[in-house]
């Protein structure tokens, strides 16, 4: 029978749209007439920090949305403009466990939406003081407010200021001793205008993640974008081809040497699907061969680094699931991405259930769930 009913799914990319309380509520006092609040602008809300105005983006699926084409101030851009626009199982943490039970799901991991997936968005601040309270102020309330209300059913994440690396190794021991499951980064610093990983400028940062056991979290887009072959490209490329992002994260991060001498280093590829493994990793393995004397940093075979290092998750990549030997089963997470467009929800349990059909009842439980479970140390 095809996805155990004694299987808890946990999904290891969901999102959550902060509610205008967050950071005025969880800032350190002295910065909370500067935190973010939500103000309203020409019909449309919107976060307002250092005098900049950033409007409400939620593109959700036609279940996790209210609005209609036609309605003054929404439109047929599928993105949502105020708060009613959304389910309240958006930013809310009782209405998403009733979702979550309503859609089979568990337990689910969480990024943030305004700070953007990565947290890049605090690379624009003017003053880092300031964006690093912010930081810490999204972090608090995960693990004080949002994880604490329900810790079995979510998986808390850490977001980092990304321009300052020892500041960033203090947040990730701070919250590790919180109960932070994971640290969120990004999938390619350089077209954030920050050092590359061959440079070595992230190494204290890898380093804090081995000592404290918090895997990486590398959402794709997290680099600025999606792959866009011209101008005249629709967005849907991108999206088409989103595991394009985290093949290129994986193969950057493995010849960089990033992982070496880390034994305890976790990699999770976010929302890049799995189906794509096995070639890039067979590829990566013959040029590494050829190729020693062009600065590639890694100490072994690309295939063995991604053996020992990294997970891929699927929503129902059935091409990843024919070949889940190839990938290595215990490297597949099962991902719901709601409430996003390409999240199935309410039928997720039912839509993974029927991909998995053909796979055996182990298989499907360590991709379901018990996966998810050892990668962030999640209890049972």
């Amino acid at each position: 029978m095809p996805l155990p009913e004694d299987t808890r799914l946990i999904s290891v990319d969901d999102h959550v749209v902060e509610a205008p309380h967050v950071f005025v509520d969880h800032i350190d006092p002295k910065f909370r007439d500067r935190a973010p609040r939500i103000v309203e602008r020409d019909n449309w809300q919107g976060w307002l920090w250092e005098d900049r105005f950033y409007p409400l983006s939620f593109q959700g699926n036609i279940h996790t949305r209210h609005f209609r084409e036609g309605e003054e101030g929404r439109g047929a851009d599928l993105n949502a403009r105020r708060y009613e626009d959304m389910i309240d199982a958006v930013y809310d943490v009782h209405a998403r466990v009733e979702a979550m039970d309503v859609d089979g799901v568990h337990a689910a991991l969480q990024f943030p939406q305004f700070p953007r997936f990565g947290g890049t968005l605090f690379l624009e601040a003017q003053d880092k003081e300031l964006a690093l309270a912010i930081v810490r102020a999204w972090n608090d309330w995960m693990l004080d407010e949002w994880w604490a209300a329900y810790p079995d059913r979510f998986i808390p994440q850490t977001l980092i200021p990304l321009w300052d690396v020892p500041a960033s190794v203090e947040e990730i021991e701070r919250c590790a001793a919180k109960g932070s499951r994971a640290v969120l980064f990004v999938e390619n610093p350089h077209p954030l205008g920050l050092p590359s990983f061959p440079t070595g400028h992230w190494r204290p940062v890898f380093e804090a993640c081995n000592e404290t056991g918090l895997p990486l979290s590398m959402h794709i887009g997290t680099s600025s974008g999606l792959l866009s072959p011209s101008p005249e490209s629709t967005s849907s490329v991108g999206v088409a081809l989103c595991g394009v992002n985290s093949m290129s994260a994986l193969v950057d991060l493995i010849y960089s040497g990033m992982c070496n001498d880390l034994p305890n280093l976790k990699i999770a590829l976010s929302e890049g699907g799995a189906g794509w493994v096995p070639y890039v990793l067979e590829r990566a393995d013959y040029t590494w061969e050829r190729s020693r004397n062009e600065g590639l940093r890694n100490d072994l075979p690309p295939s063995e680094v991604f053996r020992r290092h990294f997970w891929v998750c699927m929503i129902a990549d059935h091409y990843a699931l024919r070949n889940r030997d190839l990938i290595g089963v215990d490297k597949i997470m099962w991902e719901c991405d709601f409430p996003h467009n390409d999240s199935n929800y309410p039928n997720s349990r039912k839509m993974l259930a029927d991909a998995m059909v053909d796979v055996p009842d182990d298989d499907a439980r360590m991709i379901g769930e018990l996966n998810a479970r050892a990668l962030y140390n999640f209890p049972g």
